[in-house]
């Protein structure tokens, strides 16, 4: 009886040795483990994020009909869903998992709609730990190899082809080129930028302030905008030049927000490309023929094709690189004159700096740090609407006041010094082409000595020059993207796809506002969304008895006009039982 004791006995502790002994062999194997996806579709790429336990260690290989992408990863388990089904994005459908080459190995399948050449990538964990090991998978929209190729194809083939003619835009020669202003909001999608001790994302006050300094920018008459990135994604430092150029852009600004390891520095900087960058820049382009072409025009070309003379190129992209280091110093300079307005300034003059974003040799550029989102009481005031107009009313003045003193040739901005003839087309009237010139009804019809604003298709006039300097002042101040953080309580059937679609954001935008390591809610839950107020879902109020027009104003925070002007009332009389719609501003 003893002996069948002690066996058992001796039975148990040999299971509990084996069972511990293969928990430890599990977890030898699967020494990682893949815990979530993102996906961030911008306009140039789809780009994939793979959260791991750890460092990722993959190999991958790409499929034909139909078209995928495979991706090993060794010695990993699973601990999110699959599959993920991808929406807005031209080239992945789903990712989905597919069967082991080998014990210890998950495989990951990426459905394509089309061929491409995917970049892969690890990430280490930021120093805060916001993210931690990461695989990224970038899947570019465009078919980069046959432009590869094709552009190999034509430097191979460049004695071939004669120089091509030097292109102009026709609106050059009449005086009414548009000023272009490429802006840059810094970080975006994958890289959050800095992030202040309160869990804001630089990212996300760049697009906001670039959005506002567009709108303002679009509103005069002879210039337009342009962003580099609309939305949450982010962009390759180098595309970002490169879209400027794309879009002829007489000039590139990039806003940030600073940091620093301590909480105490605070205020604005302005950073110019420094000499030293200039001059590493300048020998990368006078190796690049194509870049010389791009950079010089058609002047370029011929240079490129028909001259071996380095020193040659060396002069020219040289003098190009020092009239944009020169433009550049003189707008930022204007900048801080406009800027130390309104915010407190870190720095009182242009900072030089050897940052990516201002390497173009042909296009001025200056970067803009708005603040320290590092300090608390900045942080809050750059996520604060009033803080954020002030800032892009300043960047938008700098940018006027510095074109007015150097309007680019073939401009409006240079024209309006100019006396000119217009001929007038169909559906033409006189306050139309007053604008478009920026001259007065009156000046117009003085200049051609009219007694009416009746005019005839094929009348030419004269356009009277113009020396006063664009206002930004004289366009009425708007908020494009107006911003609120609301808080939703999570109602039974709901689930986070459902909301964001509800206040137009995204998951992932959700999850980050409010720190949330997976996608499952409960009934109850509260929710911090920042939402823009066009997108913020329409209110509505049932009138009670004893409650006023300024009553219900006050509660929703809201102006009495803009109650009468949404609800188009001739009266405040109201009547109990009444729906009022609560406009969101």
């Amino acid at each position: 009886m003893n002996f069948f004791k002690c066996f058992g006995i001796k039975c148990q502790v040999v299971c509990c040795w084996v069972l511990l002994t293969g928990l430890m062999v599990s977890s030898a194997v699967y020494a990682n483990a893949l815990k979530s996806f993102r996906v961030w579709p911008s306009p140039d790429e789809t780009r994939v994020v793979m959260d791991l336990s750890s460092e990722a260690h993959f190999t991958y290989f790409t499929l034909s009909n139909p078209a995928r992408l495979v991706v090993d990863l060794k010695d990993t388990t699973i601990r999110t869903k699959l599959p993920v089904f991808v929406r807005k994005s031209p080239v992945l459908k789903k990712i989905r998992r597919s069967s082991a080459p080998e014990k210890g190995t998950y495989r990951l399948v990426f459905e394509l709609k089309k061929k491409i050449s995917p970049e892969l990538f690890t990430l280490a964990p930021t120093p805060k730990g916001e993210y931690g090991h990461r695989l990224v998978v970038d899947l570019p929209h465009g078919s980069t190899v046959h432009k590869q190729k094709a552009s190999s194809a034509n430097t191979s083939k460049n004695h071939l082809i004669p120089p091509k003619t030097i292109a102009r835009d026709v609106s050059q020669f009449y005086g009414t080129k548009d000023i272009v202003v490429a802006i840059d909001a810094g970080h975006g999608g994958e890289d959050p930028g800095s992030i202040g001790p309160g869990g804001h994302y630089e990212k996300n006050v760049t697009i906001s302030i670039a959005k506002k300094v567009k709108a303002l920018i679009d509103a005069i008459p002879g210039m337009k905008a342009v962003l580099t990135r609309r939305g949450d994604y982010f962009v390759n430092l180098n595309r970002r030049s490169e879209i400027a150029r794309k879009n002829k852009a007489h000039l590139l600004i990039s806003i940030h927000a600073d940091a620093f390891r301590t909480p105490q520095p605070r205020g604005a900087s302005v950073f110019v490309l420094n000499t030293r960058r200039a001059n590493t820049e300048i020998a990368k382009w006078v190796e690049d023929h194509e870049r010389q072409s791009e950079l010089l025009g058609g002047a370029g070309q011929v240079l490129a094709k028909n001259s071996n003379d380095k020193n040659v190129s060396q002069t020219l992209l040289d003098l190009q690189f020092s009239h944009s280091q020169k433009e550049g110093y003189t707008l930022a300079t204007d900048i801080i004159h406009q800027l130390r307005r309104v915010v407190h300034m870190h720095r009182s003059k242009p900072v030089n700096a050897s940052l990516a974003v201002l390497k173009s040799p042909d296009i001025p550029s200056v970067l803009v740090e708005t603040g320290f989102i590092s300090n608390p009481t900045e942080e809050k005031l750059l996520f604060q609407r009033t803080h954020q107009d002030k800032i892009a009313q300043a960047l938008s003045k700098a940018i006027v006041e510095y074109f007015n003193d150097n309007p680019p040739e073939g401009t409006l901005f240079a024209s309006r010094k100019k006396a000119k003839k217009h001929k007038v087309h169909s559906g033409e009237f006189l306050s139309l082409i007053a604008k478009k010139y920026g001259v007065s009804v009156k000046q117009l019809m003085v200049a051609n000595h009219l007694k009416s604003t009746s005019l005839r298709v094929g009348q030419i006039l004269v356009i009277p020059g113009n020396n006063a300097a664009v206002s930004l002042s004289a366009v009425k101040s708007q908020n494009p993207v107006e911003t609120r953080t609301i808080t939703h309580k999570v109602a039974r059937g709901e689930y986070l796809g459902r909301i964001a679609d509800k206040y137009k954001v995204s998951v992932a935008a959700i999850k980050r506002e409010n720190h949330l390591s997976s996608n499952t809610l409960r009934v109850g839950q509260r929710l911090k969304i920042t939402v823009t107020l066009k997108d913020k879902p329409v209110r509505k109020h049932k009138v009670h008895r004893g409650e006023y027009l300024g009553k219900i104003a006050s509660y929703y925070r809201v102006s009495i006009d803009n109650l009468r002007r949404v609800n188009q009332l001739k009266s405040d009389s109201l009547r109990v039982g009444q729906i009022l719609i609560i406009p969101n501003r």
